[in-house]
């Protein structure tokens, strides 16, 4: 893994809740989380379903209100109690990279306009657009498909475009939720290693939730498990143990071979991995993909 260099932390979360409804009906989806990651760091959320891994990724990349806490992001606290800043789209677009579970492609824009519109909405001309997302389709060995429209895309190829989309305008951050859930091994190996790629060569951060817990075993510095919305653990990979693991998920100790990084066997593994060398390209100045119907009304309300 690399060595991250300590500096001041690029996201920083103090006592921070959510909850959603009230009464009998409430659910309390984060309960007093405290946080910090570094910049170069990758970091896998760990928990079970329903334990606030897509939650506190909303709350770090300024999509989803809490409802108490403190949050920083790059040296700037964001929320105290209330958002601090009116713009948060515009945060949004110049610090952090979205990448969701389902890739949330935009149904009428090809494999290329759904790269270049993010940039264009960060300003660039046309044709600097589209030679950027070229390049990033490319990079992620998908160019033969860069007319493709999404309907027309594996699941893979989709994922791709996605990552391809979330790096357009180079992010301080990149906030990945469940990226391979949906893929088969092969294609979630080659995500993973070309996220482990990207944060080698470009020191991006990447916060990743995951289940796959080989994966994050072979490609993360740091692992937070989070249960019933409250942090368990929070340290290096190699410090997390089968018993932690167990308590997390419930299951028998000793079911997972956490010293290989991998499943126990008889579990599946994944592909050969074989992530491509990132092309050289201009400084950019960050992404923020919110939703796709966000995205859409901003595309149409630009046209």
């Amino acid at each position: 893994m690399n060595e991250v260099v300590r500096q001041a932390p690029l996201v920083r979360a103090h006592e921070v809740s959510k909850h959603f409804g009230e009464g009998q009906t409430r659910v309390d989806a984060l309960r007093d989380v405290s946080l910090e990651v570094y910049p170069g760091q990758v970091v896998a959320l760990l928990g079970p379903s329903g334990s606030g891994k897509t939650t506190l990724l909303n709350v770090i990349g300024c999509i989803l209100e809490p409802n108490s806490g403190r949050v920083e992001l790059d040296g700037e606290v964001v929320y105290d109690g209330r958002w601090l800043r009116s713009d948060l789209r515009r945060l949004r677009l110049e610090k952090v990279g979205f990448i969701f579970q389902f890739h949330n492609l935009l149904p009428f824009l090809n494999s290329t306009e759904n790269v270049a519109v993010v940039l264009s909405l960060a300003g660039y001309q046309p044709a600097e657009a589209k030679k950027r997302a070229v390049e990033l389709l490319d990079y992620l060995e998908v160019g033969h498909r860069k007319t493709a429209m999404p309907a027309n895309l594996s699941g893979g190829e989709a994922q791709r475009v996605a990552i391809a989309r979330a790096l357009a305008n180079r992010p301080r951050i990149i906030l990945a939720d469940e990226p391979i859930a949906s893929l088969d091994p092969a294609s979630a190996r080659l995500i993973m290693s070309t996220l482990r790629e990207i944060n080698r060569q470009d020191k991006t951060t990447v916060i990743v939730s995951l289940h796959q817990i080989d994966h994050a075993f072979e490609h993360c510095d740091r692992i937070i498990a989070l249960k019933d919305g409250r942090v368990i653990h929070n340290g290096p990979t190699s410090g997390i143990t089968p018993a932690d693991i167990a308590d997390l998920y419930g299951v028998e100790d000793g079911s997972l071979d956490l010293v290989k990084g991998r499943p126990a066997q008889g579990a599946t593994g994944g592909g050969p991995r074989n992530a491509p060398a990132r092309p050289a390209a201009a400084p950019r100045p960050g992404n923020g993909l919110d939703h796709e119907e966000d995205l859409a009304a901003r595309v149409a309300a630009t046209a």
